[in-house]
């Protein structure tokens, strides 16, 4: 288990984990990949580590493709409703993850320290 920082931070980070991993399997059920999951997995290993700027890497990923995909989202609102709220559900942890205090607190670990970070 990596050492934390911040326990809410980090409560926070799972929530946000826990959800791209089920949007992952909801995409998948409405026609999408298995790649969706993995991308999932991969955050929220990514954001329980608590390493620095891995909160604002993760941000940008979720807003940028968020932003990506709004154009098209809105064009076809009918079709693609749950699609609109899922960007806006990812919009909003991404400002989550750059702004809270907490989740800030919990990127704290030093990359040069991460053999160290993980406690036996």
């Amino acid at each position: 288990m990596l050492k934390t920082n911040n326990e809410h931070g980090r409560a926070y980070t799972v929530i946000i984990g826990g959800y791209a991993i089920a949007k992952g399997v909801l995409n998948m059920i409405l026609g999408g990949s298995f790649g969706g999951i993995i991308v999932g997995i991969f955050i929220l290993a990514v954001l329980y580590t608590g390493l620095q700027y891995m909160n604002y890497l993760t941000a940008a990923y979720m807003a940028i493709t968020a932003i990506g995909y709004l154009p098209g989202n809105i064009a076809h609102i009918s079709d693609n409703w749950i699609y609109l709220i899922e960007g806006l559900i990812d919009i909003a942890f991404a400002v989550m993850l750059c702004l809270n205090a907490d989740v800030k607190e919990h990127f704290t670990n030093k990359w040069d320290e991460l053999n160290d970070l993980i406690q036996k």
